[in-house]
Parts: C-alpha cells; structure tokens; sequence
C-alpha cells in the first residue's frame, strides 16, 4: 500500500476468520489494553494468513474497500494522543 496508511484490524468478539480488503495490514489481536504485539502482515499471493500472536485467520475480498470488514467492527481506529 505504498503511498497509503497501513489499515490495522482487531478481533475483540473472537472471530474465527475475518474478510478484509487489503492484502497488507497490521493485527492488533483485540483494543487496548488486551492487544498483542502490532504486527504487520502481508499475504502477499495467498489470499490468507494467520496472525502469529492471535491465531485469527484473515481472507482477502476483493469486494471490501481497504477500511471495510466482514464481519463488521473489526477496523481497528487508531486514538489520537
């Protein structure tokens, strides 16, 4: 996503899998102050990857805009300081 911000997503309901628009992003396993490590992935070729810290399995959808999910409620919003 160069030129762009990076999304981040989080799994606070526990959500086996998670359908997101973008191949490049970072997990934050669940909000603050119950997250992990930010970690970025990126799928490169595959249209899947598990996050290594919170076992949530990410889909690619080519149909979902970079800031949707599916389910719902899963973009993480960054709090300004």
């Amino acid at each position: 996503m160069a030129g762009g911000s990076i999304p981040h997503f989080q799994n606070d309901a526990g959500h086996a899998v998670i359908e997101i628009g973008v191949k490049e992003f970072m997990c934050v396993g669940a909000t603050p102050p119950f997250d992990h490590p930010h970690v970025f992935l990126d799928m490169g070729a595959d249209s899947e990857k598990v996050c290594p810290y919170c076992s949530t399995l990410y889909r690619f959808n080519a149909s979902l805009k970079a800031n949707e999910t599916r389910p719902e409620n899963c973009l993480y919003k960054i709090q300004a300081a």
